[in-house]
């Protein structure tokens, strides 16, 4: 499951289905299957742009799509939030996957790797929130002291 998430598109296979996109598109509407290949190109870009651009992409196809169709769309829509480090986003993609298909194998490891980062980010938000605190703690002792040893000079 790692490699999912860290997978990278190489620039020649993005090119190539941008360009069948963008054909497309100038003719009318995007098949579901073109739109769907360019935002998984897109998602496993190494660039956020790319990535966001995938994700309005692969949102479109949720919102277009019958449920029964929606499983790859919620799927992938958790990968590119994870990359983006939009834990939570991707916690509501894979479970609204799960709510659908409980036992999806692929999904529940996704769920367990995003739960993962999710804790790890967490720690580390706290612990710079309680560095910042000690750090404004300490200030505040050492203006105190200073004012302190002002008022008895």
């Amino acid at each position: 499951m790692e490699e999912v998430v860290s997978d990278l598109v190489a620039p020649e296979d993005l090119k190539r289905f941008e360009k069948k996109y963008n054909s497309e598109l100038v003719k009318g509407p995007v098949s579901k299957a073109t739109t769907f290949e360019y935002a998984w190109c897109l998602i496993r870009s190494k660039y956020s742009n790319d990535i966001i651009k995938g994700i309005q992409l692969l949102e479109e196809l949720v919102y277009s799509s019958k449920k029964d169709d929606q499983r790859d769309f919620l799927f992938y829509l958790a990968v590119a939030n994870y990359r983006l480090k939009e834990y939570e986003r991707a916690v509501k993609y894979i479970r609204t996957l799960l709510k659908n298909e409980p036992d999806n194998k692929q999904a529940l490891e996704l769920e367990k790797i995003i739960n993962r980062a999710l804790k790890k980010d967490g720690l580390v938000g706290m612990a710079i929130v309680g560095g910042i605190g000690l750090g404004v703690a300490g200030l505040a002792g050492l203006i105190g002291m200073a004012v302190s040893k002002g008022a008895k000079s």
